[in-house]
């Protein structure tokens, strides 16, 4: 197992009602910094997104941004980070994130964000990569998701040896130790998925 480097952070383009999740996002941000693992983000400098880069900037920390070009001025990009890609697609933009991370953390966030937390999960579900998946249910956000889950295995849609894989974390602090434990498999047949999405 090697160490995770680099964190992929989902999560909303809107800081959400609660508080705690612009906390949590600073949190998260600061905590992989001091960590020495580099952040991996959507590129934008509004709610959750913009929240987490500036905190993992202000610690030190190493950021890189992946923005389609067709989203540059409603995400307002944010031009303090070391490294920003700009790309034509959000096709290119998931698979660069997905390259560049050796693990994927997710925020409270939208549908978008649901739907990269999925993305990462059903992949892992069919053995195309071994990165680890944590969701930071902040405030209970991703209860009814996880209930969700529960109710595929329940009606076997979930089966064994097809099971999600998954980490939870109840708060941000919590994540970088779990990154630590579960650390970072490299999986050679991982790097084929991104063709087959084009």
């Amino acid at each position: 197992m090697a160490p995770v480097r680099t964190v992929c952070v989902y999560c909303g383009s809107g800081f959400g009602r609660d508080p705690a999740f612009r906390t949590a996002a600073e949190v998260l941000g600061t905590a992989i910094a001091q960590a020495g693992m580099g952040l991996v983000y959507g590129g934008g400098d509004v709610g959750l997104m913009g929240a987490v880069a500036r905190a993992a900037l202000e610690a030190g920390g190493h950021v890189t941004g992946i923005i389609p070009d067709f989203l540059q001025a409603r995400e307002h990009m944010l031009a303090d980070i070391q490294e920003t890609v700009v790309v034509s697609d959000m096709h290119t933009r998931k698979r660069l994130m997905f390259e560049r991370s050796d693990a994927f953390v997710t925020l409270p966030g939208g549908i978008g964000t649901l739907e990269e937390l999925v993305e990462q999960l059903t992949w892992a579900q069919l053995g195309r990569h071994r990165k680890p998946v944590v969701l930071v249910s902040v405030a209970e956000f991703w209860a009814p998701l996880l209930a969700l889950f529960e109710h595929m295995r329940g009606h076997g849609f979930i089966r064994e040896g097809l099971d999600l894989s998954y980490l939870v974390a109840r708060e941000a602090a919590e994540v970088v130790p779990l990154l630590r434990e579960a650390g970072h498999e490299p999986d050679p047949q991982a790097e084929d998925i991104v063709k087959e999405r084009m």
